[in-house]
């Protein structure tokens, strides 16, 4: 039964992940469907509305799936180069994924939030472009996902 529940929260994980990622991908097709006009780096251009909400469920999807990963995952604790030294190898790959999940995390999160946040205003604006925030996002999604399942799996496993 516990092998049944695991995989399907690693399905979980990783249908959130991958939807997170698509709405990502989606979020920056909208913005690039709006009129802009652009010169060099500096651009205006209307903000999308369509563009805002898919970029604010793509980050609500990823916090949403790193949450489920890491309070279901358990606790990874260790303290000293010396304690990961002596640690067996599947919580040593266990720390490894959780310290990647929260950096991608973190990147992925910020891209979408930039994004996001672009298309938030109610009329143009005019600035440093914001090129390929919302679809870099949406890969980190796609790479939390793996990694997350990678940290679930390697957390839940019998340490030997």
């Amino acid at each position: 039964m516990a092998r049944v529940v695991g995989i399907f929260l690693c399905v979980l994980i990783l249908i959130m992940d991958v939807a997170a990622g698509i709405l990502g991908f989606e979020a920056e097709v909208a913005q690039n469907k709006v009129k802009h006009l652009r010169l060099w780096i500096f651009e205006c251009k209307e903000p999308s509305h369509q563009a805002f909400m898919l970029g604010l469920a793509a980050a609500v999807l990823l916090g949403l799936a790193h949450a489920i990963a890491n309070l279901l995952g358990g606790c990874t604790c260790i303290c000293s180069q010396q304690e990961f030294d002596k640690a067996p190898p599947n919580k040593q790959l266990s720390v490894a994924c959780l310290i990647l999940t929260w950096v991608v995390l973190a990147i992925g999160l910020s891209m979408l939030v930039i994004g996001t946040m672009s298309n938030n205003r109610s009329d143009g604006s005019c600035g440093f472009s914001h090129h390929h925030f919302l679809s870099i996002g949406g890969i980190c999604c796609f790479v939390h996902g793996l990694f997350c399942i990678a940290y679930y799996v390697s957390a839940t496993a019998p340490m030997d």
